[in-house]
């Protein structure tokens, strides 16, 4: 009887004594194996950490480390404070821009290949369009003004 063919390398499942042959799946579900055992190392070393810190740590509870803590400053007054909101705009337009500009680095590099400068420049200039569009909005809205 001819032997079955099998890709170089690797070994078939054939029926025989035990060691004799090596399952294909054995290889495929050893990597997801140490992966499992990785993991699981990692887990309890993050939990003996935790472990040891609750059962190591001096716990003396005062009066004084029951009360809020900001920056060595003592609290003044109420919990709560008015935030304004213009620097959460001026942020949100720095994002939208920042990730907008990224935009440009492939534009850059496609319009540089053959057969692809045209279609770009007006899909770039279309895009560009509409950033400007939302930046004179912003700046007719009056979010760009710091007063």
């Amino acid at each position: 009887m001819a032997e079955p063919l099998s890709p170089p390398g690797v070994p078939l499942d054939l029926p025989g004594p035990p060691g004799t042959a090596v399952s294909l799946a054995s290889g495929y579900f050893h990597a997801y194996t140490l992966v499992g055992v990785i993991t699981a190392a990692g887990v309890l070393f993050v939990a003996f950490a935790f472990a040891a810190g609750r059962l190591l740590r001096p716990v003396v509870p005062t009066r004084e480390k029951f009360l809020t803590y900001e920056c060595g400053v003592d609290p003044v007054g109420e919990g709560w404070a008015h935030t304004q909101v213009r620097y959460y705009v001026y942020a949100f337009l720095y994002v939208i821009f920042a990730v907008d500009s990224i935009f440009l680095f492939p534009w850059a590099t496609v319009f540089a290949a053959p057969g692809y400068g045209a279609t770009t420049l007006v899909e770039m200039f279309v895009f560009l369009g509409f950033l400007a569009i939302g930046l004179l909005y912003a700046w007719k809205k009056g979010v760009l003004e710091w007063t």
